[in-house]
Protein backbone atom coordinates (compact mmCIF):
# COMPACT_ATOMS: atom_id res chain seq x y z
CA UNK A 1 0.00 0.00 0.00
CA UNK A 2 1.77 3.22 -0.82
CA UNK A 3 1.20 6.27 1.55
CA UNK A 4 2.38 10.40 1.10
CA UNK A 5 4.80 11.21 3.57
CA UNK A 6 4.58 15.17 3.32
CA UNK A 7 6.86 17.75 6.29
CA UNK A 8 4.56 20.66 6.17
CA UNK A 9 5.32 24.53 6.48
CA UNK A 10 7.67 24.93 3.28
CA UNK A 11 6.70 27.42 0.93
CA UNK A 12 6.27 26.77 -2.62
CA UNK A 13 8.61 27.75 -5.38
CA UNK A 14 9.37 27.29 -9.18
CA UNK A 15 7.87 26.10 -11.89
CA UNK A 16 5.31 23.30 -12.68
CA UNK A 17 3.78 21.84 -15.77
CA UNK A 18 0.37 20.78 -16.09
CA UNK A 19 -0.68 17.75 -17.78
CA UNK A 20 -3.60 16.77 -19.91
CA UNK A 21 -6.52 17.05 -18.78
CA UNK A 22 -8.03 14.00 -17.27
CA UNK A 23 -11.81 14.73 -17.63
CA UNK A 24 -11.11 15.66 -21.67
CA UNK A 25 -8.75 12.34 -21.58
CA UNK A 26 -11.46 9.54 -20.39
CA UNK A 27 -14.16 11.02 -23.00
CA UNK A 28 -11.76 11.39 -25.71
CA UNK A 29 -9.84 7.84 -25.66
CA UNK A 30 -13.42 5.74 -25.07
CA UNK A 31 -14.53 8.03 -28.41
CA UNK A 32 -11.64 6.40 -30.55
CA UNK A 33 -14.00 3.87 -30.84
CA UNK A 34 -16.02 5.86 -33.52
CA UNK A 35 -13.38 6.13 -35.53
CA UNK A 36 -12.87 3.70 -38.62
CA UNK A 37 -9.13 4.65 -38.43
CA UNK A 38 -6.49 5.48 -36.82
CA UNK A 39 -6.37 8.09 -33.89
CA UNK A 40 -3.09 9.59 -33.01
CA UNK A 41 -3.36 11.64 -29.55
CA UNK A 42 -1.35 13.49 -27.97
CA UNK A 43 -0.70 15.59 -24.52
CA UNK A 44 -2.06 12.35 -22.93
CA UNK A 45 -2.18 12.38 -19.50
CA UNK A 46 -0.22 9.47 -17.41
CA UNK A 47 -2.83 8.68 -14.45
CA UNK A 48 -4.43 5.41 -13.79
CA UNK A 49 -8.05 6.24 -15.16
CA UNK A 50 -6.60 6.82 -18.61
CA UNK A 51 -4.65 3.64 -18.77
CA UNK A 52 -7.56 1.68 -17.82
CA UNK A 53 -9.54 3.22 -20.47
CA UNK A 54 -6.80 2.11 -23.02
CA UNK A 55 -6.83 -1.29 -21.11
CA UNK A 56 -10.96 -1.35 -21.76
CA UNK A 57 -10.23 -0.09 -25.58
CA UNK A 58 -7.58 -3.19 -25.73
CA UNK A 59 -10.09 -5.65 -24.31
CA UNK A 60 -12.75 -4.43 -27.00
CA UNK A 61 -9.98 -5.55 -29.93
CA UNK A 62 -8.88 -2.00 -30.36
CA UNK A 63 -4.96 -1.28 -31.10
CA UNK A 64 -3.14 0.76 -28.49
CA UNK A 65 0.48 1.92 -29.35
CA UNK A 66 1.95 4.29 -26.96
CA UNK A 67 4.62 6.54 -29.35
CA UNK A 68 5.87 7.88 -26.56
CA UNK A 69 4.58 8.62 -22.69
CA UNK A 70 2.14 11.64 -23.88
CA UNK A 71 0.86 10.16 -27.60
CA UNK A 72 -1.06 7.02 -28.26
CA UNK A 73 -1.76 5.76 -31.22
CA UNK A 74 -5.24 3.96 -31.60
CA UNK A 75 -6.95 2.27 -34.21
CA UNK A 76 -10.16 0.89 -33.75
CA UNK A 77 -10.90 -1.03 -36.93
CA UNK A 78 -11.32 -4.52 -35.84
CA UNK A 79 -13.49 -4.31 -32.47
CA UNK A 80 -14.65 -8.15 -32.15
CA UNK A 81 -17.25 -6.95 -28.97
CA UNK A 82 -19.19 -4.23 -27.34
CA UNK A 83 -19.29 -5.47 -24.12
CA UNK A 84 -16.64 -4.45 -22.04
CA UNK A 85 -14.72 -6.28 -19.29
CA UNK A 86 -17.19 -6.10 -15.83
CA UNK A 87 -14.19 -5.63 -13.00
CA UNK A 88 -12.63 -2.61 -15.53
CA UNK A 89 -15.76 -0.76 -16.04
CA UNK A 90 -17.19 -0.98 -12.94
CA UNK A 91 -14.26 0.71 -11.47
CA UNK A 92 -13.94 4.47 -13.35
CA UNK A 93 -16.94 6.64 -14.16
CA UNK A 94 -15.82 7.19 -17.45
CA UNK A 95 -16.64 3.51 -18.29
CA UNK A 96 -20.16 5.36 -19.34
CA UNK A 97 -18.77 6.73 -22.15
CA UNK A 98 -18.14 3.41 -23.96
CA UNK A 99 -21.72 3.03 -24.20
CA UNK A 100 -22.39 5.91 -26.11
CA UNK A 101 -19.21 5.48 -28.13
CA UNK A 102 -20.21 1.83 -29.06
CA UNK A 103 -23.77 2.32 -29.62
CA UNK A 104 -22.70 5.26 -31.48
CA UNK A 105 -20.78 3.19 -34.10
CA UNK A 106 -22.14 -0.52 -33.72
CA UNK A 107 -25.84 -0.19 -32.40
CA UNK A 108 -25.60 -1.67 -29.14
CA UNK A 109 -23.18 -1.78 -26.25
CA UNK A 110 -22.88 -3.12 -22.89
CA UNK A 111 -21.32 -1.54 -20.01
CA UNK A 112 -20.41 -2.36 -16.42
CA UNK A 113 -22.70 0.37 -14.02
CA UNK A 114 -19.66 2.33 -13.42
CA UNK A 115 -17.71 3.36 -10.02
CA UNK A 116 -15.35 5.97 -9.31
CA UNK A 117 -14.92 8.07 -6.83
CA UNK A 118 -18.28 7.79 -4.40
CA UNK A 119 -19.18 11.06 -2.65
CA UNK A 120 -21.74 9.23 -0.66
CA UNK A 121 -24.63 10.69 -2.82
CA UNK A 122 -26.20 10.00 -6.17
CA UNK A 123 -24.44 10.41 -9.17
CA UNK A 124 -27.62 9.09 -11.64
CA UNK A 125 -27.42 8.39 -15.19
CA UNK A 126 -30.68 9.21 -16.03
CA UNK A 127 -29.52 12.28 -18.33
CA UNK A 128 -27.81 9.66 -20.41
CA UNK A 129 -30.56 7.17 -20.62
CA UNK A 130 -32.67 10.16 -21.82
CA UNK A 131 -30.79 10.79 -24.94
CA UNK A 132 -30.13 7.55 -26.04
CA UNK A 133 -33.81 6.59 -25.84
CA UNK A 134 -34.60 9.79 -27.98
CA UNK A 135 -32.13 8.54 -30.78
CA UNK A 136 -33.73 5.47 -30.62
CA UNK A 137 -32.15 2.99 -28.47
CA UNK A 138 -33.78 0.75 -26.22
CA UNK A 139 -32.05 0.94 -22.65
CA UNK A 140 -32.18 -1.78 -19.60
CA UNK A 141 -30.05 -2.97 -16.93
CA UNK A 142 -28.97 -6.35 -16.44
CA UNK A 143 -27.01 -8.83 -14.54
CA UNK A 144 -24.41 -5.46 -13.16
CA UNK A 145 -24.44 -3.93 -17.12
CA UNK A 146 -26.03 -1.47 -19.02
CA UNK A 147 -27.24 -2.82 -22.28
CA UNK A 148 -27.95 -0.26 -24.83
CA UNK A 149 -29.41 -1.37 -28.49
CA UNK A 150 -30.58 0.94 -31.39
CA UNK A 151 -33.76 -0.34 -32.24
CA UNK A 152 -33.19 -0.33 -36.11
CA UNK A 153 -29.56 -0.85 -36.21
CA UNK A 154 -28.73 2.45 -36.43
CA UNK A 155 -29.47 5.76 -34.27
CA UNK A 156 -31.61 8.72 -35.80
CA UNK A 157 -31.53 12.35 -34.79
CA UNK A 158 -33.62 14.22 -31.91
CA UNK A 159 -34.06 17.28 -30.41
CA UNK A 160 -32.90 16.37 -26.87
CA UNK A 161 -33.62 19.15 -23.62
CA UNK A 162 -31.31 18.13 -20.88
CA UNK A 163 -33.25 18.50 -17.45
CA UNK A 164 -30.25 19.24 -15.71
CA UNK A 165 -26.90 20.43 -16.76
CA UNK A 166 -24.76 17.46 -17.06
CA UNK A 167 -21.27 16.82 -18.37
CA UNK A 168 -21.43 13.33 -18.84
CA UNK A 169 -24.88 13.20 -20.56
CA UNK A 170 -23.52 16.20 -22.83
CA UNK A 171 -20.69 14.25 -24.20
CA UNK A 172 -22.36 10.90 -24.13
CA UNK A 173 -25.06 11.72 -26.23
CA UNK A 174 -22.41 13.70 -28.68
CA UNK A 175 -20.77 10.68 -28.78
CA UNK A 176 -23.62 9.01 -29.73
CA UNK A 177 -25.42 11.35 -32.35
CA UNK A 178 -22.14 12.05 -34.88
CA UNK A 179 -22.75 9.08 -36.99
CA UNK A 180 -26.91 9.01 -36.57
CA UNK A 181 -29.03 9.56 -39.35
CA UNK A 182 -29.98 13.32 -39.75
CA UNK A 183 -29.22 16.23 -37.14
CA UNK A 184 -29.49 16.26 -33.80
CA UNK A 185 -29.74 19.13 -30.94
CA UNK A 186 -28.95 19.05 -27.60
CA UNK A 187 -30.19 21.90 -25.54
CA UNK A 188 -29.44 22.86 -22.25
CA UNK A 189 -25.92 21.06 -22.92
CA UNK A 190 -22.76 21.55 -20.40
CA UNK A 191 -20.13 24.15 -21.04
CA UNK A 192 -17.26 22.71 -19.77
CA UNK A 193 -13.57 23.57 -21.43
CA UNK A 194 -13.46 19.03 -21.68
CA UNK A 195 -16.84 19.50 -23.78
CA UNK A 196 -15.80 21.32 -26.12
CA UNK A 197 -11.99 19.68 -26.49
CA UNK A 198 -14.39 16.05 -27.24
CA UNK A 199 -16.16 18.01 -29.84
CA UNK A 200 -12.92 19.22 -31.30
CA UNK A 201 -11.17 15.95 -31.17
CA UNK A 202 -14.70 14.58 -32.69
CA UNK A 203 -14.67 17.37 -35.58
CA UNK A 204 -11.23 16.42 -36.19
CA UNK A 205 -12.14 12.56 -37.00
CA UNK A 206 -14.81 13.95 -39.73
CA UNK A 207 -17.73 14.55 -37.35
CA UNK A 208 -19.38 17.46 -38.04
CA UNK A 209 -20.60 19.26 -34.69
CA UNK A 210 -21.19 22.76 -33.99
CA UNK A 211 -22.13 25.11 -30.79
CA UNK A 212 -20.08 23.02 -27.92
CA UNK A 213 -19.04 25.74 -25.16
CA UNK A 214 -22.55 27.20 -25.62
CA UNK A 215 -25.78 25.70 -24.23
CA UNK A 216 -27.18 24.59 -27.85
CA UNK A 217 -24.44 21.73 -29.71
CA UNK A 218 -25.60 20.68 -33.07
CA UNK A 219 -24.75 17.54 -34.52
CA UNK A 220 -25.17 16.67 -38.39
CA UNK A 221 -24.58 12.73 -38.77
CA UNK A 222 -21.93 11.45 -40.91
CA UNK A 223 -21.31 8.47 -42.51
CA UNK A 224 -18.17 7.83 -40.67
CA UNK A 225 -15.13 8.94 -38.86
CA UNK A 226 -11.75 8.23 -40.81
CA UNK A 227 -9.07 9.29 -38.22
CA UNK A 228 -6.77 12.16 -37.56
CA UNK A 229 -4.11 13.60 -34.87
CA UNK A 230 -5.42 15.79 -31.95
CA UNK A 231 -4.08 17.34 -28.78
CA UNK A 232 -5.50 17.06 -25.21
CA UNK A 233 -6.39 20.80 -23.75
CA UNK A 234 -4.48 21.04 -20.69
CA UNK A 235 -6.19 20.46 -16.84
CA UNK A 236 -7.77 23.15 -15.58
CA UNK A 237 -8.26 21.16 -12.57
CA UNK A 238 -4.52 19.93 -11.72
CA UNK A 239 -3.64 23.92 -12.65
CA UNK A 240 -6.15 24.92 -10.24
CA UNK A 241 -4.96 22.87 -7.60
CA UNK A 242 -1.68 24.13 -7.80
CA UNK A 243 -2.36 27.38 -7.28
CA UNK A 244 -4.53 26.31 -4.31
CA UNK A 245 -1.42 24.58 -2.80
CA UNK A 246 0.71 27.76 -3.69
CA UNK A 247 -2.26 30.14 -2.08
CA UNK A 248 -1.96 27.80 1.34
CA UNK A 249 1.45 26.72 1.58
CA UNK A 250 2.77 30.32 0.23
CA UNK A 251 5.76 31.25 -1.82
CA UNK A 252 5.52 31.76 -5.70
CA UNK A 253 5.09 29.20 -8.26
CA UNK A 254 4.83 29.68 -12.17
CA UNK A 255 1.95 27.22 -13.59
CA UNK A 256 3.04 26.46 -17.40
CA UNK A 257 1.07 24.99 -20.26
CA UNK A 258 -2.42 26.04 -19.37
CA UNK A 259 -5.13 27.76 -21.25
CA UNK A 260 -5.83 31.28 -19.07
CA UNK A 261 -8.96 31.69 -20.19
CA UNK A 262 -9.85 28.46 -18.57
CA UNK A 263 -9.25 29.28 -15.25
CA UNK A 264 -10.58 32.80 -14.94
CA UNK A 265 -13.51 31.58 -12.79
CA UNK A 266 -9.96 30.24 -9.97
CA UNK A 267 -8.16 33.13 -10.39
CA UNK A 268 -11.06 35.16 -9.62
CA UNK A 269 -11.54 33.42 -6.04
CA UNK A 270 -8.24 32.86 -5.33
CA UNK A 271 -7.41 37.00 -5.81
CA UNK A 272 -10.22 37.94 -3.81
CA UNK A 273 -8.57 35.74 -1.41
CA UNK A 274 -5.04 37.77 -1.44
CA UNK A 275 -3.53 36.07 -3.90
CA UNK A 276 -1.55 37.32 -6.63
CA UNK A 277 -1.75 36.13 -10.13
CA UNK A 278 -0.40 37.50 -13.00
CA UNK A 279 -1.68 36.01 -16.55
CA UNK A 280 0.59 35.41 -19.32
CA UNK A 281 0.17 33.37 -22.67
CA UNK A 282 0.30 30.03 -21.34
CA UNK A 283 1.10 30.76 -17.75
CA UNK A 284 0.12 31.91 -14.99
CA UNK A 285 2.42 33.01 -11.85
CA UNK A 286 0.74 32.77 -8.69
CA UNK A 287 2.12 34.57 -5.44
CA UNK A 288 0.85 34.40 -2.07
CA UNK A 289 2.91 36.60 0.68
CA UNK A 290 0.16 37.97 2.45
CA UNK A 291 -2.50 36.54 5.14
CA UNK A 292 -5.32 34.83 2.92
CA UNK A 293 -8.84 36.91 3.31
CA UNK A 294 -12.30 35.34 3.79
CA UNK A 295 -14.38 34.60 0.85
CA UNK A 296 -17.75 32.79 -0.37
CA UNK A 297 -17.87 29.95 -3.02
CA UNK A 298 -20.94 28.58 -4.45
CA UNK A 299 -19.95 25.66 -7.55
CA UNK A 300 -21.43 25.81 -10.56
CA UNK A 301 -21.52 24.24 -14.07
CA UNK A 302 -18.72 26.24 -16.38
CA UNK A 303 -17.67 29.32 -16.35
CA UNK A 304 -18.77 29.25 -12.70
CA UNK A 305 -16.43 27.79 -10.09
CA UNK A 306 -15.98 24.13 -10.62
CA UNK A 307 -17.44 21.22 -8.10
CA UNK A 308 -14.01 19.96 -8.51
CA UNK A 309 -12.27 22.38 -7.47
CA UNK A 310 -14.50 22.84 -4.03
CA UNK A 311 -12.05 20.71 -1.58
CA UNK A 312 -9.62 22.61 -2.41
CA UNK A 313 -10.35 25.71 -1.89
CA UNK A 314 -12.29 25.16 1.42
CA UNK A 315 -8.72 23.97 2.51
CA UNK A 316 -7.28 27.36 1.43
CA UNK A 317 -10.45 28.92 3.41
CA UNK A 318 -9.52 26.70 6.19
CA UNK A 319 -6.44 29.28 6.60
CA UNK A 320 -7.98 32.47 5.68
CA UNK A 321 -8.84 35.46 8.47
CA UNK A 322 -12.37 35.44 9.09
CA UNK A 323 -15.40 32.86 7.93
CA UNK A 324 -16.20 31.66 4.34
CA UNK A 325 -19.36 29.77 3.29
CA UNK A 326 -18.84 27.53 0.38
CA UNK A 327 -21.90 25.89 -1.08
CA UNK A 328 -21.85 22.86 -3.47
CA UNK A 329 -24.96 23.05 -5.56
CA UNK A 330 -23.30 20.57 -8.35
CA UNK A 331 -22.85 17.14 -6.44
CA UNK A 332 -24.72 16.35 -2.72
CA UNK A 333 -22.83 15.28 -0.43
CA UNK A 334 -19.25 16.48 -1.42
CA UNK A 335 -17.62 17.08 2.29
CA UNK A 336 -16.58 13.88 3.48
CA UNK A 337 -12.74 15.21 3.68
CA UNK A 338 -14.38 17.71 6.05
CA UNK A 339 -13.23 15.03 8.65
CA UNK A 340 -9.89 14.63 7.83
CA UNK A 341 -9.10 18.44 8.08
CA UNK A 342 -10.61 18.43 11.27
CA UNK A 343 -8.42 16.48 11.98
CA UNK A 344 -5.63 18.72 11.32
CA UNK A 345 -7.40 22.00 13.07
CA UNK A 346 -9.72 23.20 10.49
CA UNK A 347 -12.80 24.54 11.76
CA UNK A 348 -14.93 23.34 9.65
CA UNK A 349 -18.89 23.10 9.71
CA UNK A 350 -21.01 21.75 7.32
CA UNK A 351 -24.93 22.27 7.28
CA UNK A 352 -26.61 20.52 3.97
CA UNK A 353 -25.41 22.00 0.97
CA UNK A 354 -22.95 24.51 2.97
CA UNK A 355 -19.72 24.84 4.39
CA UNK A 356 -18.83 27.53 7.22
CA UNK A 357 -15.41 27.47 7.25
CA UNK A 358 -14.02 29.74 10.05
CA UNK A 359 -10.15 30.30 9.30
CA UNK A 360 -7.45 29.04 12.28
CA UNK A 361 -4.18 30.40 12.37
CA UNK A 362 -2.35 27.34 11.30
CA UNK A 363 -3.01 23.13 10.84
CA UNK A 364 -1.32 20.55 12.15
CA UNK A 365 0.11 17.46 10.83
CA UNK A 366 -1.96 14.41 10.85
CA UNK A 367 -2.47 10.77 9.76
CA UNK A 368 -5.73 11.32 6.98
CA UNK A 369 -6.87 9.26 4.59
CA UNK A 370 -8.24 10.45 1.21
CA UNK A 371 -11.97 9.62 0.53
CA UNK A 372 -12.07 10.56 -3.50
CA UNK A 373 -9.70 12.19 -6.12
CA UNK A 374 -10.23 15.81 -5.36
CA UNK A 375 -10.68 15.19 -1.35
CA UNK A 376 -7.61 13.58 -1.88
CA UNK A 377 -5.72 16.58 -3.63
CA UNK A 378 -7.15 18.62 -0.52
CA UNK A 379 -5.39 16.39 1.64
CA UNK A 380 -2.54 17.07 0.36
CA UNK A 381 -2.35 21.02 -0.30
CA UNK A 382 -3.48 20.89 3.83
CA UNK A 383 -0.42 19.11 4.39
CA UNK A 384 2.21 21.05 1.96
CA UNK A 385 0.54 24.25 4.38
CA UNK A 386 0.63 22.22 7.94
CA UNK A 387 3.33 22.80 10.68
CA UNK A 388 4.63 19.11 11.60
CA UNK A 389 4.00 15.91 9.31
CA UNK A 390 1.05 14.49 7.83
CA UNK A 391 0.52 11.05 6.50
CA UNK A 392 -2.07 10.54 3.47
CA UNK A 393 -3.27 6.96 2.84
CA UNK A 394 -5.68 5.96 0.00
CA UNK A 395 -3.72 7.67 -2.65
CA UNK A 396 -4.75 5.73 -5.62
CA UNK A 397 -7.52 7.84 -5.48
CA UNK A 398 -5.60 10.69 -6.04
CA UNK A 399 -3.52 9.36 -8.60
CA UNK A 400 -6.66 8.76 -10.91
CA UNK A 401 -5.95 12.35 -11.68
CA UNK A 402 -2.85 14.04 -11.05
CA UNK A 403 0.38 12.73 -13.09
CA UNK A 404 3.45 12.56 -11.19
CA UNK A 405 2.14 14.57 -8.10
CA UNK A 406 4.76 13.79 -5.67
CA UNK A 407 7.38 14.64 -8.33
CA UNK A 408 6.17 17.99 -9.56
CA UNK A 409 5.82 18.96 -5.84
CA UNK A 410 8.98 18.16 -5.13
CA UNK A 411 10.56 20.31 -8.07
CA UNK A 412 8.11 23.37 -6.26
CA UNK A 413 10.23 22.47 -2.95
CA UNK A 414 7.88 20.42 -1.10
CA UNK A 415 9.00 17.67 1.78
CA UNK A 416 6.88 14.87 0.01
CA UNK A 417 7.51 11.27 -0.66
CA UNK A 418 5.92 8.24 -1.59
CA UNK A 419 6.23 5.17 0.22
CA UNK A 420 5.23 1.48 0.76
CA UNK A 421 4.01 0.76 3.64
CA UNK A 422 2.66 -2.86 4.78
CA UNK A 423 -1.26 -3.26 3.85
CA UNK A 424 -3.46 -3.11 7.54
CA UNK A 425 -6.11 -4.25 5.76
CA UNK A 426 -8.15 -1.87 5.52
CA UNK A 427 -10.87 -1.30 2.49
CA UNK A 428 -9.45 0.66 0.06
CA UNK A 429 -12.28 1.06 -2.21
CA UNK A 430 -12.62 1.18 -5.93
CA UNK A 431 -10.83 3.95 -7.88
Amino acid sequence: MTKYIVEGGKPLCGEVEISGAKNAAVAIIPAALLVNGICRIENVPQISDVSLCMNILEQLGAGVRMINRHTVELDCRHIHSTRTPYEMARRIRASSYFIGALLGRFGQAEVAMPGGCNFGGVRPIDQHVKGFTALGAQVTVEGGFIRAVAQNGRLHSANIYLDVVSVGATMNIMMSAVLAEGNTIIENAAKEPHVVDLANFLNSMGANVRGAGTDTIKIRGVECLTGGSYAIIPDQIEAGTYMAAAAAAGGQILVKNIIPKHMDCITAKLQECGVEVEEHEDTLLVRRTEPLRKTNIKTLPYPGFPTDMQPQITTVLSLAKGISLVTESVWGNRYRYVDELRRMGASIQVDDKTAIVEGVDHLSGAPVQASDLRAGAALVIAALAAHGQSEISCVHYIERGYENIVAKLQALGADIRSVEVPDEGEELGIG
